[in-house]
This record gives structure tokens, C-alpha cells and sequence, in this order.
């Protein structure tokens, strides 16, 4: 019996197999042209392998054409290292290969998870093999650089691309600004390369803003907008997303709203994605309610727009909403994923919702058959800690069946400094710094446990400790968005032009709360001091300086919106409930953590900061 007979006939792809390949053999375009047809129709690995056996059977293992349309089908099937071993074995003739064969291999491993060394081993096999490069083989092997993220490996294709003349194709050159935008240290390189373009066009500013953004530099982000508007190139959705994702790191609601005001009047295709930007981007600015509003007036919905405003609620301390947003979801017939849940245990964390938060943990397996990963473990430690139950978090951990990463372990360390368990706070920081030797966060922890305990010696001995490893505490910045303009401010700042009257401001501001009852909380400042140096240390935080700045330049009783890059210690909580029961301001602030809001001396975080 043979193999024809082992097919299922009544499959339309083989009962076309048996009847145009019983063709003669001499008759080799009919051959090949029946051949591409029939892996056009191929949709399975089994299939597949059935025609590469006809392929050998009717003498197209070395056409270029078949091979290339086997390759194709066999990336759509995740089968391209199958389909490699095929090509480049001892029965296939490789004189017959040509450019865009090569093509078609490189881009189908550049666009894998695990093999995009593969591409740049086929690249220079092209090359060895003689067959040249033309203006398409470019931008799939500068994908598979981008992937890959080697500054050098990048550097040496660039130089193939002006060697070959291929340095003024705008494909070409969009894609090695994405490349050098995905390598450490190699936006000045993607920059250089957008400047000197010849020719500039949407995808090429959407890209370098892009580049921006993914390595931080956001302000860099809107001015780059800002050209673009002069030359005016029109952005598209890419660049509205890439822009709303710098207004969130930035905290620029203003912008922001200025963008969701352009996208109408410039009609941009409002997709799904875009929808879910300026939700997040909203809840993330600070107006939680316009990110809701514009939620419940999408007219689809996916997994990701109801997670974005589960997050939103979650980062503003709404976690009844949060959880009221989940049931919603689910009665929608919307399955929650992994992700969904670790927005709904931080609303839950957030709004010491103990039982819910325990309930719907449990939930994850036994509704939902999820796997609670690392993230999830850390949102239950979390939610434990906050609501001071630092004894149970601990015996969570310990029967964690993950090994606990040290993200974990530093809430722990954090919740003992905050609840008053020192001294084991002090034996768990000790195990973290054996294992992280290297991390000045752990230093920082355990100096803080000491100034907590008041044992100044041993404080002084941990920042010396630092200081001889050259480890430094990340500084403390705050930024704040007035009149389409963001500032600033790190602890002590004097960069400002009128830092003279800003600090004078904070000198007036603490002399002010001091008269309402607020008392400075100096056990955090580095060394030991006496009290009146160590209150002039926190007053100058970032913080308060970035507030007192609002206060100079809004009119009374405007909101203050800030973010912090780092937690909101302390000394600054309190006294930001002072200022804005004095001064009558409701005040935004939004640190690495959450969003916290005070309104005439209470803050929405109820404390479980």
C-alpha cells in the first residue's frame, strides 16, 4: 500500500494532492505551480509533512519558489527550524537559493520568542553563499537585532546597510532606529539615525518617540512631538499611544487631555487600543473618573480595558469599585486572566480588604483554574502587610510553594519597620543582604530599621557600608505639570530660578502646619543630628518643595496634582494632610505605589500606604 492511500481522501488539500501531482514529470512549472497551491492550502504540521514528502517525489526540493512557500507556511505553523533542517540538507541543491528565499528564512525566525540568532546565522549565510542583500532583507534582520538587543551586533548590520547603499530606504532606516532604540545605550545611536533620514514620515517619529519612552525619557518624548508638529507630519494611532504612555510617566494630565482633544479633532482612528491608552493614561494622571467615564462609553470592550480600569480603581484606593468593576466583568461574560487578578488582590491591598482579598486569591484555582504566579504570591504578602497582620504574611511566605523573590521580602522588611517588629525586621533584611550583597535598596532598609530602633552607631556603620561599596540611595524627585510646562524638583533642590522664594515658601508652609498641630517625623533623615537640622532636612524634600511651588503659581484652591518617583515617606504624609487643611487644597500626590488624596487633612490612603 502506498503512502497516497494512508491520506484522508475526502481532505480538500489531498484529494487536490492526488490528482495534480499524478502529473508527468517533465511538466515541472505545472509541478511547482500545483505545489504552491496545495501548501497555500496546508494548515496543519501533519499535512505538511505529507506534501514535503511529494515535494522530494516530484524533483522541487531545490526550486526556489516551492521552498519559499514551504517556509512561509511552515512560520505560520511554528515549524521554521523543521523547515531550515529541510532546506539546508545534503538533497537540496543550495546554487538554486536566492534573495528572496533568504528572506522569507531570516524574517520567519526574527519574528520567534527564542531564535532570532538564527536570523543573523542565516544572514551571513546568505552572504557566504553569495546571494546579496536587497532593501527588504534589511529590516527583518535589523528586527531580529532589536530582539536580540546587542548595541555592537547592531552597530556591524548598520555598517552592512551604508556599505550596500541601502541607507536612504525609509523602511530600512525606520527599522534600525527601532533596532538601536531597543539596545542599552543605544538611543543617542537611533536618534543620530532619525536626524540625518532623509526623509521623515509618521512610522519614523512614532518610533523615536517610542525609543523615548520605553527607556524613560519622556520629556525628550513630547519635545520630539513638538518638532513634529512644526514640520507637520500628522501622527498616527502609534504615536498617540506612544505619547499617552510619556504623559503617564510624566504625570501630565493637561497634556493629556490636550492629545484626547486631538484625537477627536483630527479624527485618529480611535481601535480598542487607543481606548485602553487614554484610560489608563487618565487613571494614571490622576482623573480616575474621566478613565471610567470614557470605559463605560466604549462600545467594545476587550480583557485589557476592563483590567485598565480595575488598575486605575486600584492605584486610587477605590477598591470597592474595583471589586464591584471585577464582578461586572465576569456577569459580561469576560473571563478574568492572570493579569486581571493582580489588579484586583491591589485593590484589595489597597483598601484593606482582608477577606475579599483572601477569597478571591483562592478563587483564581478553583473558579478559574489559573496558577497563582510569583506576583500573585507578592499582592497576598501585600494586602497582609498593609493591614499590620506582618505574623500571618510571614507564615504565608514560608508556605509559599514559590521561592519568595526578594520583592517579597522587602515588603515584609518594610511592614515589620512600619508596625514596630524591628527586630525581626532586622533578621530578615540581614538573610537579604547575604543573598543580594549588591542591591543599596537593602542597605537602605535595614538603615531605616535602625533609625526606627534609634541605634544612630549602627545606622552611621550601614551608610558607611554603602558608601565604601559605592552605593547611593536613589535621590527623591517629584515632578509637577503647570501651564503645559513640567518641573522638577529632587531633595534640596536649587536648580530652579526662584528657588529663593520656593524655599522661602517651605519655610512658611512648615511654620503654618507647625501652628496646626503637625509635629516633623525625623527618624528617616541619614545621620544622627540634632532634632532642628534633621526637621530642616525633611522640609526640603521634593515634595513639599514641588508643592510649595504650586502654591506660588496657582490661583487659591486650585487641585495640586504631583508624582513622586519613590514611596512618600513619612514626614511629607502627614504633613501634606496639614497643607491642605490650611491652605484649603485638595492635593494629588502619586508615588511608585499609589495615588494618595488629601482633602482637609485626610488622605484616601486611610494610612495603609
Amino acid at each position: 500500500m502506498n503512502e497516497m492511500q494512508h491520506l484522508p481522501l475526502k481532505s480538500k488539500l489531498f484529494r487536490s494532492l492526488h490528482r495534480s501531482l499524478s502529473l508527468p514529470t517533465s511538466n515541472n512549472r505545472a509541478a511547482e505551480q500545483n505545489c504552491i497551491s496545495l501548501l497555500q492550502l496546508c494548515d496543519s504540521l501533519p499535512k505538511l509533512l505529507q506534501l514535503q514528502s511529494h515535494i522530494f517525489k516530484f524533483g522541487l526540493q531545490s526550486n526556489p519558489l516551492v521552498l519559499t512557500k514551504f517556509t512561509s507556511i511552515s512560520s505560520q505553523l511554528n515549524a521554521i527550524t523543521h523547515a531550515s533542517s529541510f532546506i539546508f540538507s545534503s538533497y537540496v541543491e543550495t546554487h538554486y537559493f536566492d534573495t528572496f528565499l533568504f528572506n522569507t528564512i531570516i524574517r520567519s525566525y526574527a519574528v520567534t520568542n527564542d531564535f532570532k540568532h538564527n536570523a543573523l546565522c542565516l544572514y551571513c549565510k546568505m552572504l557566504s553563499y553569495g546571494i546579496w542583500p536587497n532593501k527588504f532583507t534589511y529590516p527583518f534582520v535589523l528586527k531580529a537585532c532589536a530582539g536580540i538587543g546587542e548595541l555592537k551586533l547592531g552597530q556591524t548590520v548598520h555598517g552592512s546597510v551604508v556599505k550596500l547603499g541601502f541607507d536612504e530606504d525609509s523602511h530600512v532606516l525606520n527599522t534600525m532606529v527601532h533596532m538601536y532604540c531597543c539596545c542599552d545605550d543605544g538611543i543617542e545611536n537611533a536618534r543620530k539615525v532619525f536626524d540625518e533620514m532623509p526623509n521623515w514620515d509618521s512610522v519614523g517619529w512614532s518610533v523615536m518617540i517610542g525609543g523615548y519612552v520605553r527607556w524613560g525619557l519622556s520629556s525628550e518624548a513630547v519635545g520630539l512631538f513638538r518638532e513634529m508638529q512644526v514640520v507637520g507630519v500628522e501622527p498616527d494611532e502609534v504615536t498617540m499611544v506612544c505619547l499617552l504612555s510619556a504623559c503617564i510617566d510624566l504625570g501630565a494630565l493637561e497634556l493629556g487631555k490636550w492629545l484626547e482633544a486631538y484625537i477627536e479633532r483630527e479624527n485618529v482612528p480611535k481601535s480598542v487600543v487607543l481606548w485602553n491608552a487614554l484610560i489608563d493614561m487618565f487613571a494614571k494622571c490622576g482623573d480616575v473618573d474621566k478613565a471610567l467615564s470614557l470605559f463605560r462609553s466604549m462600545n467594545q470592550k476587550n480583557i485589557v480595558s476592563w483590567t485598565s480600569v480595575i488598575d486605575g480603581m486600584a492605584m486610587h484606593g477605590r477598591g470597592t469599585e474595583a471589586v464591584s468593576l471585577f464582578e461586572e466583568m465576569k456577569k459580561n461574560g469576560v473571563v478574568p486572566d492572570d493579569v486581571s487578578f493582580i489588579g484586583l488582590l491591589t485593590a484589595c491591598s489597597h483598601s484593606a480588604l482582608v477577606d475579599q482579598g483572601k477569597g478571591y486569591f483562592y478563587s483564581m484555582t478553583k473558579e478559574f483554574g489559573i496558577s497563582p504566579k510569583i506576583e500573585h504570591y507578592g499582592c497576598m504578602v501585600d494586602l497582609l502587610c498593609r493591614a499590620g497582620h506582618v505574623q500571618e504574611a510571614l507564615d504565608f511566605v514560608q508556605r509559599m510553594p514559590v521561592k519568595p523573590n526578594p520583592v517579597i521580602w522587602r515588603t515584609l522588611i518594610t511592614a515589620c519597620r512600619a508596625h514596630g517588629e524591628l527586630t525581626l525586621g532586622e533578621k530578615i533584611t540581614k538573610e537579604l543582604i547575604k543573598h543580594e550583597p549588591t542591591h543599596d535598596s537593602n542597605y537602605v532598609l535595614l538603615s531605616n530599621i535602625y533609625a526606627k530602633m534609634f541605634s544612630w552607631e549602627k545606622k552611621t556603620m550601614i551608610r558607611e557600608v554603602m558608601a565604601k561599596k559605592g552605593m547611593r540611595k536613589v535621590p527623591g524627585s517629584t515632578m509637577i505639570e503647570l501651564y503645559n510646562e513640567i518641573y522638577e524638583f529632587v531633595s534640596g533642590d536649587k536648580s530652579h530660578s526662584e528657588y529663593k522664594i520656593i524655599h522661602q515658601m517651605v519655610d512658611d508652609i512648615g511654620k503654618e502646619i507647625r501652628r496646626a498641630g503637625f509635629v516633623a517625623s525625623t527618624s528617616e533623615v541619614l545621620l544622627d543630628i540634632d532634632e532642628e537640622d534633621k526637621e530642616g532636612a525633611v522640609n526640603r524634600h521634593s515634595e513639599k518643595l514641588a508643592i510649595a511651588f504650586a502654591l506660588i503659581k496657582t490661583p487659591p484652591g486650585t487641585l495640586i496634582r504631583i508624582v513622586k518617583n519613590l514611596r512618600v515617606c513619612e514626614d511629607c504624609h502627614s504633613a501634606t494632610k496639614f497643607i491642605s487643611k490650611t491652605y484649603k487644597r485638595e492635593i494629588l500626590v502619586r508615588d511608585r505605589n499609589r495615588f494618595h488624596r488629601f482633602i482637609d487633612g485626610v488622605c484616601s490612603c486611610k494610612d495603609f500606604w
